[in-house]
Order: C-alpha cells, then structure tokens, then sequence
C-alpha cells in the first residue's frame, strides 16, 4: 500500500478503517481492561509501601499511576457499555428503521416536544459513534499524559541529585547558603516554567492565543514539548482540541474523574468507637502487627510487629520497621556518624566494589560506625511489657516481606499467662511540618498479646524449643 498520506488511496483506506474501528476498539478494550484489572492490585502494592516508607518521590509517581488506571477504566469501560449501545441500535434500526412518530399517536404537544428533542434515529447513533470513538481516544490519550507526568518527576529527581553531587563534589555542608542558593536557581525556575504549562494545559492552548504571552511561552513549550515527549502525541491533542466536541467531552470528564478518586477514597463506618483507632491499643487489634496475620501482599506492617497475638514460647521476637526519621536522630545524637554525602534515595552508584564471593568487604571503620549506630538505636528506643522494662538489643534485619528494620529477642518466661501489652517508645518531632520542632520522647505503637506457654504434659514447665516457622 502507498503511504503518501495526500494520496487517494491513503484517503480510501483512512475512509475504510474509520468505518471498520469500532471492531478495532472494541478488542483493545477487552485487552486493556484485562490488563488494567491485573495492574491494579500491584499498583496499590507499591504505593502503599512506599507511603509507609516514607518515600516522596515513588509515592507521588505510584500515586500519579494509580490514579490514571482509575480513569483509564472508567473511560474504558464506559466506551464498552457505549459501543454495545451503540451496536444494539443499529441492530434495532435494521428491524425498525428510524422512529415512526405519527404511528405513537401522542398529543401534538408531545410529538413537537419529541420530534425537537429526540430527533431522528440515526442521528443519536450518529452522536454515539461520535462519542465513542472521542471517548476512546481520549482514554489512550490519558496514557501519554502519565507518561509526560513520569518524565517531569524523574527531571524533579536529576535535578535534585545534579544539586547533591555539586554539595558532594565541593565537599559543602547539606545547610549551607551555597547549596540552597544553587537549588533555590537550578529548581525553582523549572518549577515556576512548570505552572505555566501547567496552567496553558488546563486552560487548552489560553497562553498560544495572545501574541505576547505566545513570545514568552514558546522557549517554555519547546523545552517542556521534548521533556513530556509530547512529540509523541501533539497531533492527538491537537486534533482532539479543534473539535468542538471533543473539548466539550474534555470539560466534561474532569469532573467525573474528580469524582471518580474520591469515590475510590470512600470507606464505610460501622461504630462511632469500635475500628477508629489505626493503630493497636490495650483495647483495640491491628492485624498488620502481627506476622501470622499479615502475611497477605497487600497488608503491610506499621512501625512494629510480634510473631502473633498468642505467644506460645517463653520468648517474644519483636520487629521494629526503619524510617528515615530513625536514622536522622541516630544523628541528632551521635553527629560524627552524619556522613559528608547523604546516600539514601536515588543516586548512581560509580566504581567498584570489593567483595569476597558475594559478600562485601567491611572495613573496620565501617564496623565501627555500624556498632556506634545499632548502640544509639538501642539507646533511643526502649520496650516494655506492662510495666517491665527490657533492656533493648536491636540488631539490623529484614522481615519475611524484605522490609529494613531492627529485631530483638525478648525473655518472657516469668510473665504471668493471659494478656499483655507491649510498649516501643522513642524519639519523634512535637511539630513534623515545622523545621525547627523539638523531639520529645513518645509511645510509638502499643500491641496486645497473649502468653500462654506450651506445658509438658506431666510436668507442667514450660519447654525450651527452638524458634518454629510462624503458622499461617
């Protein structure tokens, strides 16, 4: 076939697969809705363990995608229950022809009223293959429009790690008026260049119109044009945007999915008191803090985790979760562990390693600083059951779903059977969105839990087995 796109027979055969699409689009919905409806669980996977984690960057990114599987779904199932409309009218009129408004019989008011208002059959099926195919359009279109989102956080995050590397390479303090005056012109201007695209796309073109604005907006749209790879799309849009009804479709739909995200936050309340609490309490359980019960993908752990709600030997291994905010008071106390370059988050890993088989070669220095910071960490969170202290002997480790965290082993052998209730306490900000709060010493999570030792059957003391595998 010719590809010359000004040739008749480009236009014959554009003419022909407009007429035959709808065969088109319905495949690659059934396809894509298969796919969305697998991607959705993964999806809200990571973006509530990153959230737990505390890390901006992904769950602002999982957040974006998640929240475009949403409408991608919606807009593609509502182009399904369109398109079957649309195919059963056709049917009807083969049966039918159009509508025969002299054979209902109604008052004259009524047939003028209907006549005016419903028209003629083929033209409300002309008006749902117009809205079809736009709505379909438009679904595909969403996935560029992540994507282009994507490839901003991902500069946001270069940018940011171009700023560390100078601080690393100039061997410059994190606070330093320096490192804040080259962020404050390497970042701010792409941010402010970003709200007025910004603010372009969501008025559909506002800043081209004017000739002066168009002169000082072009330099922007250029460069923000190759990094959303908008190059991939812009005729899609483009075309989408001078059809009246396909902007109108537009306006229309930014609603519905507003609606659409708050509606998937809505979650039903049984009990003015009963299931408020997020967190476990002497009167309330939090199955994500124990083992056995989450071991589900989708439940994860918050802040600490037992074995289980019935503790049956006479010790309790007790999980403590890592967050970043742990390892800042690490250095608050102990400053001369506060490396010159900040390792954690994103960055690009130069030169070798040394390894002995696949183990890497720590440094007595290094074991040092690992030692310094593990005693500090002890020395910062404390256990309690009841009203019992614990001495803490936290050691680096990972759970069962390789989350970073510290574990310890606790002698329970002379607590009473029945219930008990465990106690993390440690440092936190009075004011975490104020720079300059104060930390306080708080109860970081309280779990319930019950001990009752396993008994020989003839002696009656309790028996010293080694650790089992947690039952599910």
């Amino acid at each position: 076939m010719n590809n010359d796109y000004q040739g008749k027979d480009f236009k014959k055969w554009l003419d022909k697969l407009q007429r035959e699409s709808w065969q088109l689009e319905l495949i690659i919905s059934g396809f894509a809705l298969y796919g969305l409806f697998q991607a959705i669980e993964p999806v809200e996977l990571k973006l509530g363990l990153s959230s737990l984690n505390g890390d901006y960057f992904n769950t602002m990114l999982w957040l974006i995608v998640w929240a475009s599987l949403k409408i991608l779904l919606f807009n593609l199932m509502f182009h399904v229950l369109l398109r079957g409309l649309w195919i059963g009218a056709i049917g009807l009129r083969y049966v039918s022809g159009d509508i025969d408004y002299d054979r209902l019989n109604y008052s004259p008011k009524f047939t003028s009223f209907l006549k005016k208002k419903v028209g003629s059959f083929d033209r409300y099926i002309a008006q749902l293959e117009n809205f079809c195919s736009v709505l379909f359009a438009l679904s595909f279109l969403l996935i560029f429009y992540v994507l282009g989102v994507f490839s901003i956080n991902v500069v946001l995050i270069c940018l940011e790690m171009l700023v560390e590397g100078f601080r690393g390479l100039l061997h410059i303090e994190e606070d330093s008026f320096f490192i804040t005056l080259l962020g404050f012109f390497i970042i701010i201007p792409f941010v402010l260049s970003l709200i007025i695209v910004l603010i372009d796309f969501l008025g559909q073109g506002f800043l081209k119109k004017k000739r002066w604005t168009s002169k000082l907006y072009f330099p922007i749209y250029r460069v923000f044009g190759f990094l959303t790879l908008s190059f991939l799309y812009r005729p899609l849009v483009y075309n989408f945007l001078d059809n009246k009804f396909g902007k109108r479709l537009g306006l229309l739909l930014l609603p519905i999915y507003v609606v659409i995200i708050y509606v998937s936050s809505l979650d039903y309340r049984l009990s003015n008191y009963l299931g408020v609490e997020q967190e476990s309490s002497e009167f309330q359980l939090e199955n994500n803090h124990y083992e056995n019960l989450s071991a589900k993908e989708d439940t994860f752990m918050r802040i600490a985790s037992l074995p289980s709600k019935v503790v049956e030997t006479s010790y309790l291994k007790v999980f403590l979760l890592y967050s970043k905010a742990m390892e800042d008071f690490v250095f608050e106390q102990k400053p001369e562990l506060r490396p010159k370059k900040d390792k954690r988050g994103f960055e690009s890993y130069q030169g070798f390693e040394v390894r002995i088989g696949d183990r890497k070669v720590t440094s007595n220095r290094e074991s040092t600083k690992i030692s310094t910071y593990l005693e500090t960490i002890n020395q910062l969170y404390t256990v309690k059951i009841d009203s019992l202290s614990f001495k803490s002997d936290f050691v680096s480790a990972t759970n069962t779903k390789e989350r970073l965290g510290f574990e310890t082993y606790l002698n329970i052998r002379d607590l009473t059977e029945g219930k008990h209730i465990l106690t993390i306490s440690g440092p936190v900000n009075d004011d975490p969105l104020d720079d300059e709060s104060k930390t306080i010493q708080k109860t970081l999570v309280t779990i319930p839990f019950w001990y009752f030792p396993q008994t020989h059957a003839t002696t009656g003391m309790a028996l010293d087995t080694a650790p089992t595998a947690i039952k599910e």
